[in-house]
């Protein structure tokens, strides 16, 4: 997608109000710490900054403008929801290395055929995060 496509994608343009440019994905962990390090280790992910009297932090992705903020709870249950993805040049790469850090993957990564590759994965608390590979423009049978 060209620069001016994705602008003109993203554009707010007849929006009820003004968006800043950024989003916050907010997950429930068990604990903070081990959030952080499973986070930045996993995903690369850098600490923004923690509130440890409030259980929280955020932390950067390696996509302009969106974050992760973790909240740590007693029990965190995931019970349905979005599942955020994360677009990837190399999806096998990607889950290779998710899978080394003790990812839980659900199933075989799969494909749409001409479009994506997808995969659905873990963090440590059972939140749900995909990886995406678009195949566009690609010959589906090369990757």
């Amino acid at each position: 997608m060209t620069e001016q496509a994705t602008a003109e994608a993203t554009s707010t343009a007849g929006a009820p109000f003004e968006y800043a440019g950024n989003i916050v994905i907010s997950v429930n962990v068990s604990n903070l710490e081990q959030s952080l390090a499973w986070y930045r280790e996993a995903l690369g992910c850098e600490e923004i900054y923690k509130l440890a009297d409030y259980g929280w932090a955020e932390v950067a992705t390696g996509t302009p403008g969106v974050s992760i903020g973790l909240g740590q709870t007693e029990d965190p249950k995931f019970e349905g929801g979005t599942t955020p993805t994360f677009g990837v040049k190399d999806i096998v790469a990607a889950r290779a290395h998710l899978e080394s850090k003790g990812a839980r993957f659900d199933g075989d990564t799969y494909e749409i055929e001409g479009m994506v590759k997808l995969t659905t994965f873990y963090d440590p608390d059972g939140n749900p995060w995909m990886l995406a590979q678009s195949l566009e423009g690609a010959n589906p049978s090369e990757n």
